[in-house]
């Protein structure tokens, strides 16, 4: 298919009402054995990836979205899909459901997932909350936990030869490593004990390879990794410097994982601007039992194309594409928050998504926000939505969510037609700014169509409308694509539909269909 193309034939599908096939915007499998990097272009940070028999899976932060706590599956650790959520709904803490201006930044983040005599088993610390333990049969779940007596901050799981559980963990505003020892059924710390100091360390991995315990170690002030190995849990640790964003050789957090031929492959988080913190992937081989990164013709860099880790599995991608068909959300999806159930719908008009009005002054309080990830490296997302059920003072729409939220919104209004408007929204220490672009664009008729484009080649965003799916108007020019842990969402651009009033009654909006495709320009082609 031609540049372009794939946005008009999604677009084509929708005016039919046929289901849209989800579109390639970045493809890191080649198809011709080799793969690219990243291995999925959108915010998946704080990666752990571990292997069960031929299946790999990989865990990813989700913050104070909901469901928590994403795992995908994979055959080959190129070609991923989602696979489950452990957390359905966020607990142990009242701002999950958007009070007192919610929980930003904060919620559920950098877990370690492993698998030990047949069960699944997940460490995580939500932000203020005692450290969790998860364990489940399956990795779909059910999944329970049992809870800690401490904030074991960014705890990495490890389970020894012998079977006895552990989780290390160091905060990077000091590097003091800590060993945590389990009890026998791993829901208790029985005993712990300073056992390393490495300046600035955080985001803690344990693996073990023959005979040495290695150690991985993320050290965000100089956005770098190290490895430290010891022949004892209890060390004496030899540390070394491994990779870094800062020297572009491949990232600053993550560690290795073993295929079942006794090769190994490394992941590492790597800070990318506005479209958040991705993962890549690299062979690893062995200097006197160290790791190095890389090939041994090109050591020390994660390459930006390699041979694939396995070959023969087909192409798979997260889902993105939706027509709301399912009895249930798709996993792409996520509420900015916990979502007030009574307030949304799939079954109330079958086929389509109904968001009805929640209290609020703007989207940055708006509970039931529908996110989903931005793709890149430029992509262009369309909703079709039905204003039958638009009431005076609603304000709903489509757009991006984040630092910089830009939405292009259907303001209701009494006795006359509906304005489309631009508002955009910077989230700020001060709390939000709102600057409205386009304040009084007249909108007849029931049907709809909005589109958001973003665009991470440049960093900036466009909004547009249409009343036939066919015929396009853009509104209140570029906007910028932004990314800030400290005021922002703490993630990369998504994508979101709202609805809110400051005054709620019986109005909602009406979700058909969401489609994304390659943005169609120079920038949205995909890689092969």
């Amino acid at each position: 298919m031609r540049r372009g193309s794939a946005a008009t034939a999604a677009v084509a599908l929708l005016l039919t009402g046929v289901s849209p096939a989800t579109a390639q915007v970045w493809q890191s499998d080649q198809g011709d054995g080799t793969y690219r990097n990243p291995v999925l272009f959108a915010d998946y940070p704080d990666p752990d990836i571990i292997r069960v028999g031929e299946d790999f899976y990989f865990v990813s932060t989700t913050f104070v979205n909901a469901p928590g706590v994403v795992i995908l599956h994979s055959r080959d650790l190129v070609n991923w899909r989602l696979a489950t959520h452990v957390q359905p709904r966020l607990d142990g803490n009242p701002r999950y459901d958007l009070k007192e201006g919610g929980d930003y930044r904060r919620g559920f983040y950098a877990a370690s997932l492993r698998h030990h005599r047949s069960k699944f088993y997940l460490a995580i610390t939500p932000v203020g909350q005692k450290t969790r333990l998860y364990r489940a049969e399956q990795i779909s779940g059910p999944w329970t936990y049992s809870v800690l007596d401490r904030e074991a901050f960014d705890p990495g799981l490890f389970f020894d030869d012998d079977g006895t559980g552990y989780i290390v963990t160091a905060e990077g505003s000091d590097g003091t490593v800590t060993l945590l020892t389990l009890t026998d059924d791993y829901s208790a710390v029985k005993a712990a004990q300073v056992v390393h100091y490495n300046e600035g360390a955080e985001g803690s991995h344990l693996i073990k390879r023959a005979g040495y315990y290695y150690l991985f170690n993320a050290i965000p002030r100089r956005l770098s990794m190290t490895v430290s190995r010891a022949r004892s849990l209890t060390g004496p640790w030899e540390t070394r410097p491994s990779i870094s964003t800062r020297d572009r050789t491949g990232g600053h957090q993550g560690a290795l994982v073993d295929l079942a031929d006794g090769r190994w492959f490394g992941f590492v988080m790597y800070d990318a601007g506005p479209i958040g913190r991705m993962t890549n992937l690299s062979p690893v081989h062995w200097v006197d039992d160290w790791p190095v990164w890389g090939t041994p013709q090109a050591p020390g860099r994660v390459p930006d194309r390699a041979a694939k880790p396995i070959a023969g599995q087909p192409f798979a991608e997260p889902a993105t594409s939706d027509v709301f068909s399912s009895a249930a959300l798709g996993l792409q999806w996520r509420w900015n928050h916990n979502p007030d159930d009574a307030r949304w719908s799939l079954t109330a008009r079958p086929g389509w998504l109904r968001l009805h009005a929640t209290a609020a002054d703007n989207i940055w309080l708006a509970r039931n926000t529908l996110t989903q990830k931005a793709q890149g490296p430029a992509s262009r997302a369309v909703v079709k939505l039905d204003l039958a059920g638009i009431r005076p003072g609603d304000v709903c729409g489509f757009g991006t969510f984040g630092k910089i939220s830009a939405q292009l919104s259907v303001l209701g209004q009494a006795g006359r037609a509906h304005a489309l408007t631009m508002r955009v929204t910077d989230s700020t220490v001060n709390g939000p700014e709102i600057t409205v672009r386009e304040a009084a664009v007249p909108i007849s008729g029931a049907r709809l169509w909005l589109r958001t484009d973003t665009d991470f080649v440049r960093n900036i965003g466009r909004l547009g409308y249409s009343l036939d799916g066919q015929r396009w108007h853009e509104v209140g020019g570029n906007f910028p694509l932004a990314f800030d842990w400290q005021t922002g969402t703490f993630q990369g651009v998504q994508f979101a539909l709202s609805c809110y009033n400051p005054a709620p009654g019986a109005g909602y909006l009406d979700v058909d269909s969401f489609t994304l495709a390659p943005l169609p320009s120079a920038g949205g082609r995909r890689a092969r």
